[in-house]
């Protein structure tokens, strides 16, 4: 009736304009394939060293053999297995937790819980630095969202003053995963408490790292009210695997499972991965003292980079643009150690990083080579 339309353009032609505008910015990304010949690795999350030990490759393996290479549904069709049951009770074992519930991935499990506990009437107040994952969720959430200043309690505090919405969410990292600080715990929780509101942290660069035995943040500090705390967490870290996980109230767990759609609408957990998680979490109850060897070789790594010591295994070092990250990376590379860069709009603050991981499994050996290196970077 209109007679046939032709287009100016493809509608995926603006796509060689914005490759264009990376490539002139530096801040083109592209996968390479890594191998571990030789390489000391400092920019990886495997924290704890585990996720070649024998004992979360053997729970992978008995899981996959049990289970097969997947759950096969929607935990709520079939796809709900044993295992899951055993993960989750391990998980909340560690930080004292009431119950748990473990996701497909850490993304997941923020998306879950940010939908599952707001609605319209709600007001989540974010912490500025918050990772992806929380941002997405609270933008998906639909609830009302404001931006409180990194680690700023009287932001937050004025932010939940200032409201007057039925309900108040705040969402921090406990250690964030781009410069590594810790958040100001106590003080969050005191406001929260005060305001009858909801802190949720996302301890995923916490758990395993921090704390007497790797319990996190909260739970060494004495501070999970879990009237008032909701914690989530990935099992890609330091429990060597693929996942994510909620821990709270069983009423929480109770209205993730049936309200929350990346829960819900998503296979279960793959078995392999469960059983690696639940052989990295064996390991670290028989040998808690792997989270006090990651703070040391942190301490030892910054010290030569001449940052501030890590609240956990991250180091971040500022760099003048991210062409002389990249540079950097290269440079270390060819000494055989791996770091990484973080490059805008990866960083919250537009800051071109050099991101550094400590490991528990590294030796005074490589520890030592790895921090004439990094001074030698630093130093130029």
């Amino acid at each position: 009736m209109f007679g046939r339309i032709v287009p100016v353009t493809g509608p995926l032609d603006w796509l060689a304009d914005a490759a264009a505008s990376r490539e002139q910015a530096g801040l083109t990304r592209e996968l390479r394939p890594v191998s571990d010949d030789g390489v000391l690795d400092l920019a990886g999350n495997d924290y704890l060293g585990l996720r070649q030990h024998p004992a979360v490759v053997a729970g992978a393996v008995a899981a996959a053999q049990a289970y097969g290479g997947g759950a096969g549904a929607s935990r709520l069709v079939t796809g709900t297995l044993d295992i899951h049951g055993e993960l989750e009770a391990a998980l909340a074992r560690l930080v004292g937790g009431p119950a748990a519930l473990v996701l497909s991935t850490g993304y997941a499990a923020n998306l879950a819980v940010l939908g599952a506990l707001t609605d319209r009437s709600t007001l989540i107040v974010s912490d500025a630095h918050a990772h992806a994952s929380l941002i997405d969720g609270a933008r998906l959430s639909r609830a009302e969202v404001a931006v409180a200043r990194h680690n700023d309690v009287a932001h937050v505090a004025e932010l939940l003053r200032g409201s007057r919405h039925d309900r108040r969410v705040v969402v921090v990292e406990s250690v964030y995963s781009v410069l590594g600080d810790l958040a100001p715990l106590e003080e969050l929780l005191d406001v929260v408490t005060a305001a009858g509101a909801l802190l949720v942290v996302d301890e995923a660069h916490a758990l395993g790292v921090v704390g007497n035995v790797g319990e996190g943040a909260l739970a060494s500090a004495g501070l999970t009210d879990w009237e008032h705390v909701v914690i989530t967490g990935t099992l890609s870290k330091s429990f060597a695997a693929q996942g994510g996980f909620v821990i709270g109230l069983p009423s929480v767990v109770d209205q993730l499972v049936n309200t929350a759609r990346p829960f819900i609408y998503d296979t279960g957990l793959a078995p392999a991965a469960a059983g690696a998680a639940l052989g990295a979490l064996t390991v670290l109850h028989d040998d808690p003292g792997l989270a006090k060897r990651v703070r040391s070789a942190g301490r030892m790594l910054s010290s030569a980079c001449g940052v501030a010591a890590p609240a956990g295994a991250v180091m971040s070092v500022p760099m003048p643009g991210p062409r002389e990250a990249l540079a950097a990376v290269e440079a270390a590379r060819s000494h055989g150690i791996r770091i990484g860069a973080f490059r805008p709009p990866s960083t919250p603050d537009g800051i071109s990083r050099l991101r550094l991981t400590a490991h528990a499994h590294h030796t005074d050996d490589e520890l030592a080579r790895a921090c004439a290196v990094l001074r030698e970077l630093v130093s130029r």
